[in-house]
């Protein structure tokens, strides 16, 4: 792990993930820093681990049952006994103006979590991100985890949340 300043107000860490196991510890650690309100992007190529890592996510916040991946419905909505969640999988979107009929407004109301893979297709709709995730595999090192935050408060939860995963 190592982290370093970015351009602009962003601050970025990598995490390498040695495997699905650690993927999957990444996303349920981010789900017990993560606000109510937050809005996370899960930026990777096809089979970089996005939904494994948004499953374990949403598991970590009580999700049970199936949990599928939104690739053809675009919106998976959850709601726990303590917080409304969105998964969108914007992979399919056609064009950034159809969030607006997926309801995009109503799930960032500042109460609900929502993760959505694939931001760059709702590029110029979707608001800025908390937390931008960018997921890579690497045939020798498992898989790399970007994460970029624009404040420095957020990276340091972020830092003791990678020394947790690392253990």
């Amino acid at each position: 792990m190592e982290c370093y300043t970015c351009t602009g107000d962003f601050l970025a860490m990598v995490v390498h993930l040695e495997d699905e196991a650690a993927t999957e510890r990444l996303g349920a650690a981010l789900a017990m820093i993560c606000p109510p309100g937050a809005l996370i992007y899960l930026h990777g190529d096809l089979g970089a681990g996005k939904t494994t890592l948004a499953r374990a996510f949403l598991r970590a916040f009580g999700v049970s049952g199936p949990i599928k991946s939104p690739t053809y419905t675009l919106l998976e909505p959850y709601q726990t006994a303590s917080q409304q969640l969105f998964h969108f999988d914007l992979y399919r979107l056609g064009d950034p103006e159809e969030l607006e009929y997926l309801g995009l407004r109503e799930c960032l109301d500042g109460h609900a979590i929502t993760l959505i893979e694939w931001p760059e297709r709702g590029h110029g709709i979707l608001p800025p991100a908390d937390l931008s995730l960018t997921l890579t595999q690497h045939p020798q090192q498992g898989r790399i985890a970007l994460l970029e935050a624009p404040s420095t408060h957020t990276m340091q939860e972020l830092t003791v949340l990678a020394k947790q995963i690392a253990m």
